[in-house]
C-alpha cells in the first residue's frame, strides 16, 4: 500500500408553587425528566448495547430544553452587546431603556454587587464591560422586560458612548502591545526542555502551520431561566455541564453564598466542551433578583456565536530532526495559542500542546516552547481537544514532510518511531496506561482502500464540489493519508478529579444520583448499565442534576465514565454488600461466594438460590461513594512532571478526491482504528467515535469562524459551514483494542476527543499525497489544494 496520489483521468406547561419552571414536567418536578422512566431494556449490563431512554423524546421534539421552560409571571431578557473589539466606555445611559412600555429592569456593571470579575482559572472577566471594552459582542447591559422584542429594543435603546481603540488582533504583536489587562498580555509560558537540546539530525525538515478558529456551534443556541428565591437567592435553570463551578461563580458575582444559588441543569442540546454559560447566567440571576420575576433568554444564533468560546486559534513552528533511518532525534517547536480577550482554560490548553507536541512517537530530544496571549479577538474556551488538536495537525504535517525527505512511505515512518507503554513524553512522564500505538497504525495500514470512482458509470461518481460544483473528472486526483494522535484524559496538572454518587434500592428500583451531566456523552445509560450488573435490577432511574448535590465536576475528557462512572460502581457494589450480608451470613459463608446474574442470587455451590426481587422485598439500601483518580502535578519550569491520569490513542487513515484545478476535497473514507481501553457500550461507543470523526473533518474543510480586524463577519450558521449528512465521508471503524487501563474503573478510556484530535490531521496529509502541496493551514483553503500546469 503506498500513498501515492491516483487521479480518475489521465493520472492515476404548569406553575408549581412559588413560581418553579416547568417544561412538560409534574408539578413540583425539576425541569428534566429522569435518564431512565422505568422501561426495562432489550439488554443489560456492561458491555451490550443499551439504548439511550431520552432518544425518543429527542428524535421526536418532545425532550424539554431551557429553550422550553415557563413559569408565572415570566419576563424576557436581551444583552447588549459592544460593537467594537476594543474600546473605552465613556459614558452610559440607560434613562431611555428604562422608560419603554414594559422594560422592567435594566442592569449594568453598577448592578453587580459581588465580585467585579470572573473566571475558571483567572479572575479577568467582568459580568458586563465596566470602563474597557476588550472583544466584539462583550455584555455591556441587559433589560428584562414583559416581551423578548421589548427587551430587545430597550437593550438596543441604552445609549453608550464609545472611543474606540486600536484592537490588538495579532497574537504575535501581542507581546509588545500595550497590555489589555492589568497582569499584561501573557497568560502562561511554558519552555520545555527534554533530553539535549543542542543535539542535531541528519535529516531536518521545518514546517509553519496555522490553526483556525473553530466553533463548538452546538445544534441548541444558549438558553435560560433564573427564578428567584424567597430568601434572597436565585435558582437558575439552563444547559450547565459543570454546574457546581458555575454556581460558585454566579454566587461570587451575586455577592451571596454558595448555597443561596442553585444551578438546575435542563436537557443540553449540544455540547462539544464545557458548554460555559456564565455569561448568560450572571445577568439572568441579577435581573431575576431586581425585578422579583422569573426571567428567560434564548439566544439567537448570532449572540450564540458572539457569546462562547472557540478552539483556539494557533500558529506553530516547527523543526524536526531524524537520522538517515527516519528515526526522530529531536522535535524543536513554539506554540502561540490566541486566548482572545480573556484567560478562560487558555492555560490548561496550553500544556496539553506543549505536553503533546510530539505527538505518540518516541522522542529523545525536545525544545518546545509555548505561550498563551491575550488579545481584541473573541474568546477562546474549552472545545474537544484544545491544543491537542492543534499540535497534531502540525506534528503530522512534519511527519509527512520527513518522509518525503527520505523517500519513505508515510506509514512506515510513523511506525518506526511510534510510541508503545512504557515509553516517555516529552514532560519525562512515564506512559504507564496501555498505549498500542502500533498496533492502531497497522490496522489501518492494512485496510483495503476504496475503490477508484473511474472503475464505474461516470454518471454514478461523486466528484468533490458535488454535482453542480465539479470539474472535470481528469483533473481529480486521490489521495491518501494517515495521522496518529492522543489526548489526555481527566484534568491535569494537580486538578482534583472527584465525583460523588448515590446508589438508592426500593423495592425493586433502583435510582442513580450523581451530579454528572448528561451531554450526550451516555453517562446516563452507563450509570443504568452499572447498577443493572451489580445489582441485577431492570429498573433503574437516573435523577435530575442540581447543585443540591455533591460536586462531579465537569462533562469533558471522558471523565463521567472514569470518576462518575466509577463513583456509581463504588456506591452499587456497596449496596449489593448491604443486599447479600443477611442471606451470606444465613448460610454461613462469605458475600464473595454470592453472584448475581440475570436477576438470581445464587451460591457458589448452588445451595442457595433466590431473586433479587425476593432478597429486596420490603427493603430500602442506600450508599454514597466518592471516587478520586491518583493525583497529577503541575509541569515545572522546564516543562517536565507527572502531569496526566490517563492518554487516549487513535491512528485515522483518510482517502479523499482532489479537484486540483478548482481546489475543492471530497473525503472518501475515513478508517478509524482506537485504544478505547474496554467497550462498554459498543453501539454508543461507535456514535461517538463516528461524530468525533464528522467533527473532525469540519475542522479540516470547512469550520473557520472568520475573524476581521476583531470583528466576526458571519455569526450565523449560513455562513459558517458545519459538514451536514452529505458531507461526511464512509467512516470505517477497523479496530478497537480493548486493552484495560487497570487504574481507570472498567478499564475504559475516553472516546471522543481522540477521532477529533486525529481527523483533521489525516485529511490534510491526504490533501497533500494527492496534491504535493504543504497544506500547512487548518481549515484547507482551496487555494492550497490546487496544483498549477
Amino acid at each position: 500500500m503506498t500513498d501515492t496520489a491516483d487521479g480518475f483521468g489521465a493520472a492515476t406547561t404548569a406553575t408549581p408553587a412559588g413560581g418553579t419552571p416547568t417544561g412538560g414536567t409534574p408539578a413540583g418536578g425539576t425541569p428534566l425528566p429522569s435518564a431512565s422512566l422505568g422501561a426495562a431494556p432489550e439488554a443489560h449490563g456492561l458491555g451490550a448495547s443499551v439504548p439511550s431512554l431520552d432518544a425518543p423524546a429527542k428524535t421526536e421534539g418532545t425532550f424539554p430544553y431551557a429553550a422550553d421552560l415557563w413559569a408565572e409571571g415570566l419576563l424576557w431578557a436581551a444583552i447588549l452587546r459592544a460593537p467594537h473589539p476594543h474600546a473605552r466606555i465613556t459614558s452610559l445611559d440607560a434613562s431611555a431603556a428604562e422608560s419603554m412600555p414594559g422594560v422592567r429592569a435594566v442592569v449594568t456593571h453598577l448592578d453587580v454587587p459581588g465580585d467585579a470579575s470572573h473566571g475558571r482559572r483567572v479572575a479577568d472577566q467582568p459580568a458586563f464591560a465596566r470602563d474597557m471594552v476588550r472583544y466584539y459582542g462583550e455584555p455591556i447591559a441587559a433589560v428584562a422586560a414583559d416581551h423578548p422584542d421589548a427587551a430587545r429594543l430597550a437593550a438596543a435603546a441604552i445609549a453608550v458612548e464609545y472611543e474606540v481603540l486600536e484592537a490588538v488582533t495579532d497574537p504575535e504583536k501581542s507581546f509588545e502591545s500595550e497590555p489589555l489587562h492589568p497582569d499584561g498580555n501573557l497568560i502562561r509560558h511554558i519552555p520545555l526542555r527534554y533530553g539535549d537540546p543542542d543535539i542535531s539530525g541528519e535529516i531536518v525538515v521545518e514546517g509553519l502551520y496555522r490553526i483556525g478558529r473553530q466553533d463548538p456551534a452546538p445544534i441548541g443556541a444558549e438558553a435560560g431561566l433564573a427564578v428567584p428565591r424567597p430568601d434572597g437567592g436565585v435558582e437558575i435553570y439552563t444547559a450547565s455541564t459543570d454546574p457546581h463551578t458555575d454556581r460558585n461563580l454566579a454566587a461570587a458575582c451575586f455577592g451571596l453564598a454558595p448555597e443561596q444559588v442553585k444551578i438546575v441543569v435542563t436537557g443540553v442540546p449540544g455540547a462539544m466542551g464545557d458548554r460555559e454559560d456564565t455569561g448568560m447566567q450572571v445577568p439572568l440571576g441579577l435581573l431575576a433578583m431586581k425585578t422579583g420575576c422569573p426571567v428567560k433568554m434564548a439566544a439567537t444564533r448570532e449572540e450564540s456565536f458572539l457569546g462562547h468560546a472557540h478552539r483556539h486559534p494557533t500558529l506553530l513552528r516547527y523543526r524536526h530532526h531524524a537520522d538517515a533511518e527516519g528515526k526522530l532525534l529531536k522535535v524543536e517547536a513554539q506554540i502561540l495559542l490566541d486566548a482572545g480577550a480573556y484567560a478562560d482554560t487558555s492555560a490548561d490548553a496550553l500544556a496539553a500542546a506543549v505536553s503533546f507536541a510530539a505527538g505518540p512517537y518516541v522522542v529523545p530530544h525536545a525544545v518546545i516552547d509555548g505561550w498563551a496571549v491575550r488579545t481584541n479577538n473573541p474568546p477562546s474556551g474549552h472545545v474537544r481537544g484544545e491544543g491537542a488538536m492543534q499540535v497534531c495537525a502540525a506534528y503530522e504535517g512534519q511527519m509527512d514532510k520527513l518522509a518525503a525527505k527520505l523517500n519513505m512511505e508515510p506509514a512506515e515512518l510513523r511506525m518506526r518511531n511510534a510510541m508503545a507503554t512504557g515509553d516517555l513524553l516529552p514532560t519525562g512522564q512515564t506512559v504507564t496506561c496501555p498505549a498500542p500505538v502500533a498496533e492502531l497504525l497497522q490496522a489501518v495500514r492494512d485496510e483495503p482502500l476504496p475503490a477508484l470512482p473511474k472503475d464505474g458509470p461516470e454518471r454514478d461518481w461523486l466528484l468533490p464540489g458535488g454535482p453542480e460544483g465539479a470539474g472535470e473528472p481528469s483533473a481529480v486526483r486521490r489521495g491518501v493519508g494517515y495521522a496518529l494522535g492522543m489526548v489526555h484524559m481527566l484534568g491535569a496538572e494537580g486538578a482534583d478529579e472527584v465525583s460523588t454518587a448515590t446508589v438508592k434500592v426500593s423495592g425493586s428500583v433502583a435510582t442513580v444520583m450523581c451530579a454528572a451531566v448528561e451531554t450526550g456523552q451516555g453517562f446516563s445509560t452507563l450509570a443504568r448499565q452499572i447498577v443493572q450488573e451489580t445489582l441485577g435490577i431492570d429498573e433503574v432511574h437516573v435523577a435530575s442534576v442540581d447543585t443540591d448535590q455533591p460536586p462531579a465536576g465537569a462533562a469533558a475528557r471522558g471523565r463521567h465514565t472514569w470518576v462518575s462512572g466509577g463513583a456509581v460502581e463504588r456506591a452499587a457494589k456497596m449496596v449489593r454488600t448491604q443486599l447479600l450480608q443477611p442471606l451470606a451470613a444465613k448460610f454461613g459463608m462469605s458475600t464473595e461466594l454470592l453472584s448475581i446474574a440475570d436477576g438470581k442470587i445464587t451460591s457458589y455451590d448452588g445451595v442457595l438460590s433466590t431473586t433479587v426481587a425476593e432478597a429486596l422485598e420490603g427493603k430500602e439500601l442506600w450508599a454514597t461513594a466518592q471516587c478520586r483518580p491518583h493525583p497529577t502535578e503541575p509541569l515545572d519550569e522546564t516543562g517536565q512532571g507527572d502531569a496526566f491520569v490517563g492518554l487516549a490513542f487513535a491512528a485515522v487513515r483518510a482517502v479523499v478526491d482532489v479537484d486540483v484545478e478548482l481546489g475543492s476535497v471530497r473525503v472518501v473514507e475515513m478508517c478509524v482504528a482506537q485504544d478505547v481501553g474496554r467497550v462498554l457500550n459498543p453501539r454508543q461507543l461507535r456514535a461517538r467515535i463516528e461524530a468525533g470523526v464528522t467533527q473532525g473533518v469540519g475542522a479540516a474543510l470547512t469550520e473557520h469562524l472568520r475573524v476581521a480586524r476583531g470583528v466576526v463577519r458571519h455569526p450565523d450558521l449560513t455562513a459558517y459551514a458545519l459538514p451536514t449528512a452529505l458531507d461526511a465521508p464512509d467512516i470505517r471503524i477497523v479496530r478497537l483494542v480493548e486493552e484495560r487501563d487497570v487504574v481507570a474503573p472498567f478499564g475504559a478510556k475516553a472516546a471522543s476527543a481522540v477521532p477529533v484530535v486525529v481527523s483533521p490531521a489525516a485529511v490534510a496529509s491526504a490533501v497533500r499525497s494527492a496534491t504535493g502541496r504543504p497544506v500547512n493551514r487548518l481549515p484547507i483553503r482551496p487555494q492550497a489544494a490546487v496544483v498549477q500546469g
